[in-house]
């Protein structure tokens, strides 16, 4: 359960402030939501109370788990795979949309390795920013750090 002035982590969209908790009525039912505000684009999201877990909405990160995303960063990526786009922009988004970071991670360590190999397409491009924006954001307001020094971070790992 959050209360107002908690974060919580909405997927694809990144990490946001919960502003109230509202009722509003739906065919007779009276309904609790969440007004979540997205730090980064002030976009408000409502989220029923009782759909919070099938959304995938949670807490942010805490430093355990931070930890396991920079190991899992660094770790070479064992597929190889360098499937279709197409293939590869479905298995990213839908990884993207668990709204776990260890998926966004696992995203931006294959397209930055993709990276060093050719040169990235538009589209994988935009997958990557919005990968690295994602963890940046999520890690740097559990820390309580810049963005910047989460990014430095980053192209430490990858460069």
């Amino acid at each position: 359960m959050f209360k107002i002035g908690d974060m919580a982590v909405y997927p694809t969209q990144g990490v946001g402030v919960i502003e109230n908790i509202e009722s509003r009525e739906f065919s007779g039912h009276e309904q609790k939501f969440y007004v979540l505000r997205i730090v980064d684009s002030d976009m408000r999201i409502m989220v029923p109370t009782g759909n919070v877990s099938n959304v995938g909405m949670r807490r942010l990160i805490d430093q355990k788990h931070i930890t396991s995303v920079f190991d899992a960063l660094a770790e070479p990526n064992e597929s190889g795979k360098i499937a279709s786009w197409s293939r590869r922009q479905r298995e990213y988004n839908d990884k993207l949309k668990t709204g776990d970071l260890l998926e966004v991670a696992d995203v931006l360590r294959e397209l930055y390795q993709i990276s060093s190999a050719k040169e990235l397409s538009y589209g994988e491009k935009k997958v990557l920013e919005q990968a690295r924006k994602l963890l940046v954001t999520e890690v740097a307001l559990a820390e309580g750090e810049k963005e910047d020094q989460i990014t430095k971070r980053l192209e430490n790992i990858f460069h």
